[in-house]
């Protein structure tokens, strides 16, 4: 059977075992100083990510104030920019609806049913929350500059700036139905930080690659890194055991 009847396929049985419903796509990111920390405690603060993000859509989509029932939802992690610079953020999947405790099936309305301030705040709370835990019972590691993180005081202050930043939390486009949703996922969980298609030019010292510039209307434009920092950025993207 050739690839593209068995692609076929596949998507129509993942289509059935998907709800006929919208779907909204949520993002969720940490804010700059942390990614530091985060990146030399992969495993335990990617980990936070999810659970961060669970804690926060459950407890708010159970809050009457918003939708008053359990929702469905999977999250992807990715660590990329468009420039192959570290950041780490959270692509959520969430089913527009849920179950009351009636056992009754309640529709979240054409707009996402939680306020965006509102869900980074907790979002924001809930990994701060966790993260001051795994400081205190000394489960975090400090290398380079973080290692001044290792005193009491330092740490503080970073928690301190982090409450006092807000959290860039986003909703984007709504997916249409099932099969949006499986393309979605076509494309995100085996992606890479980059691939071979942006790739420009390659020579002897130099990576010439195509980035989009969201601050510019979504421009194409032509990045030119030397090779060691392209190596450099692209291994920053590979993953503890366990993520990928």
């Amino acid at each position: 059977m050739c690839q593209g009847v068995t692609e076929a396929i596949w998507v129509d049985k993942r289509v059935k075992d998907i709800l006929n419903a919208p779907y909204f796509h949520v993002v969720f990111t940490v804010p700059q100083q942390l990614q530091p920390l985060i990146y030399q405690n992969q495993k335990l603060l990617y980990g936070l990510m999810y659970k961060a993000v669970a804690e926060t859509l459950l407890e708010l989509s159970w809050d009457k104030k918003y939708l008053g029932a359990q929702i469905g939802f999977f999250s992807l992690l990715h660590t990329w920019g468009q420039d192959l610079h570290y950041h780490p953020h959270i692509h959520t999947v969430v089913l527009a609806g849920g179950i009351t405790k009636l056992n009754k099936w309640k529709n979240t309305g054409r707009n996402f049913f939680i306020p965006v301030k509102v869900l980074s705040r907790k979002f924001r709370g809930k990994y701060l929350h966790y993260l001051k835990q795994y400081y205190q019972q000394s489960l975090l590691k400090f290398y380079g500059d973080a290692d001044k993180y290792q005193n009491t005081k330092q740490f503080q202050n970073l928690l301190n700036q982090c409450y006092e930043n807000d959290w860039y939390t986003y909703t984007k486009k709504t997916f249409s139905g099932p099969l949006a949703v499986i393309q979605y996922l076509g494309r995100y969980t085996h992606k890479i930080a980059i691939s071979n298609n942006r790739i420009i030019s390659i020579n002897e010292q130099t990576v010439t690659f195509k980035v989009r510039d969201y601050k510019c209307k979504n421009k194409i434009k032509p990045l030119n890194l030397k090779g060691v920092e392209f190596i450099r950025r692209f291994l920053m993207h590979v993953l503890p055991k366990g993520f990928n």
